[in-house]
């Protein structure tokens, strides 16, 4: 959601409610504080703004000061319940709120008018794509200026201010234009509820069809009782629709077979990277929102979306709710433990690594089973886009461990950023975040911002030389980058101000030292472990993945 703020002038507010989740999934609202600037004189469209955001559980908001946005971030700063945390750029303060909401449900920025609103549009564009409510406030120009021909500086030299509004309607679900205060109120407050409602979740405006409820539950029960080897695949849309209790809650209750989507590590209870291995123990599945051909016929599947749940080729029922439909559904379905027995009597676990010989050159498999040691409920795996995504997706979590990742839209050096925002969400767990060299030179200034916050987190910078990911697709002079100093650049970054500890590992046994520390005597620092490894030391699946997307980029044109 994007809202432009032109100037924070006085408002006179008509409507003070704004709608946001409630725990039972309806829609509630937030009361105003104030109804008049008579009534209260620090009545102003900044404070207005900084009092929803708090409203709606936002504590932190990340922030680059430029001269459109300066009087707002002033109206903001004065909120006792908001913090502004300054970022070394505005792609950075987009990457934070989209971590920051992974972890609280809703984010903010602030950024100025088109040189600071184009800067962020990535970070927007990828929390999109993970349906994340991240509200992005551009302080605008003065209003004056809207509808005459001057020219501005910040922008690309043409009277024509909407540039940036066209640029956010593709990858926002609302667009608010404040530039009149007679509606300025409304437009904020429609924003922020349509952000809540749309980007996550989408079912919040739609009620619950008891009716419809019961209908799709007898019929799915009905559809799976039947079924010899059935399993259950866990998808991106549970977090969404607020379904990974209810989730569990039937997985307990069928004793299906159960794998979970990459993208859906970070349902609490559970983590499993083998629903390949699952599929393939199966004649029926129950699909929570796969966006995927799997190795499965629809007619075979019963198919659960946010809002809607599809039976085979045969019934479908609207307005049903995931999260109802699952609690309901665990109540009428038979146990069946045959494909988890045929799983079970097949499976060949992952082998561990070679044992390392005395200062062998440190290996990223070692280093991944040493990852693994670290993890408890007091965690939260960050992993970077590359060979991170594949390595980490083999760690298993502990209950209460959070994951996250950025795989549909997969855009290098999101995990610095991310990594700042749920840090700051979540100061209670230590965040444990594997970024490889390339990805970090994209963003790595705000490390800065994570040492100025006092922030705990533990950075594993995996230095290959390169973007091996972009290797494995397609290799070429340009997937080698100029190798940085990348322990130097912390410790100048860090200048003795603040808590900081780096260390340079090359082996196992200065690996093992370096845990040992950052999880002791640094434990209440932020810690920056640079690892070295081989330029060609990937995962297996990375590997594979890379041959496939290979091949499927050199396709040749269709005959037309």
């Amino acid at each position: 959601m994007d809202t432009s703020l032109s100037n924070p002038e006085k408002i006179n507010p008509t409507n003070t409610n704004v709608a946001c989740p409630a725990g039972n999934g309806s829609v509630s609202t937030v009361q105003g504080s104030h109804h008049s600037p008579a009534a209260n004189p620090d009545a102003t469209l900044g404070r207005h703004v900084a009092r929803r955001l708090v409203q709606i559980g936002v504590e932190d908001v990340f922030s680059v000061p430029g001269d459109f946005n300066l009087t707002l971030l002033d109206h903001l700063i004065a909120e006792p319940g908001l913090n502004n945390i300054g970022c070394c750029n505005e792609l950075n303060a987009g990457y934070a709120a989209d971590g920051y909401a992974r972890a609280r449900g809703v984010g903010a920025c602030v950024v100025t008018f088109t040189v600071g609103g184009l800067s962020v549009l990535n970070a927007i564009a990828g929390a999109y794509s993970e349906n994340l409510p991240l509200i992005c406030i551009v302080g605008g120009p003065n209003t004056n200026d809207y509808g005459t021909n001057r020219i501005l500086h910040h922008t690309i030299g043409l009277p024509d201010f909407s540039q940036e509004f066209r640029c956010f309607q593709t990858v926002t679900c609302y667009q608010a234009l404040v530039n009149n205060l007679d509606d300025a109120h409304e437009q904020i407050d429609t924003a922020i509820s349509t952000a809540l409602k749309e980007s996550k979740p989408v079912y919040i405006s739609i009620l619950s069809n008891k009716q419809g409820l019961e209908a799709a539950v007898d019929a799915a029960a009905a559809f799976l009782n039947k079924a010899v080897k059935p399993v259950m695949i866990g998808g991106p849309k549970l977090r969404v629709a607020k379904a990974c209790a209810a989730f569990v809650e039937l997985a307990d209750a069928c004793g299906y077979a159960l794998g979970v989507m990459p993208r859906q590590r970070a349902c609490p209870g559970v983590s499993s990277p083998f629903h390949g291995h699952v599929l393939g123990c199966s004649r029926h599945a129950l699909l929570r929102s796969v966006g995927y051909s799997l190795l499965l016929k629809k007619e075979k599947a019963v198919i659960v979306q946010p809002d809607r749940v599809v039976i085979g080729h045969g019934p479908t029922f609207g307005c049903v709710l995931m999260k109802d439909f699952l609690k309901e559904l665990a109540k009428k379905i038979n146990k069946n433990t045959a494909a988890f027995e045929n799983y079970k009597r097949i499976f060949v676990p992952e082998g561990q690594p070679r044992k390392s010989e005395p200062k062998e050159p440190l290996r990223v498999n070692v280093l991944f089973q040493h990852i693994q040691k670290m993890l408890s409920s007091d965690t939260a795996v960050i992993a970077e886009t590359g060979d991170s995504w594949f390595n980490c997706q083999k760690l298993k979590l502990p209950e209460g461990c959070g994951y996250e990742f950025q795989m549909q839209y997969g855009s290098i050096g999101w995990s610095v950023g991310a990594t700042l925002g749920y840090a700051q969400s979540v100061p209670k767990k230590r965040v444990i975040a594997c970024i490889g060299d390339g990805s970090f030179q994209v963003t790595a200034q705000d490390v800065s911002t994570m040492i100025c916050c006092g922030q705990r987190t533990i950075i594993f910078l995996i230095n290959n030389g390169g973007y091996t990911i972009e290797v494995e697709i397609h290799d070429g002079p340009y997937n080698v980058i100029k190798n940085w100093n990348y322990t130097g650049l912390v410790d100048a970054i860090h200048n003795g101000e603040g808590k900081c500890w780096t260390a340079k590992v090359n082996c196992e046994e200065e690996l093992i030292a370096a845990i040992e520390t950052a999880t002791g005597e640094k434990q209440d620092c932020l810690c920056f472990i640079e690892l070295i490894v081989h330029k060609d030391d990937t995962s297996r699946e990375l590997l594979e993945w890379g041959s496939r997307v290979c091949s499927a980029n050199s396709r040749p044109p269709n005959p037309q």
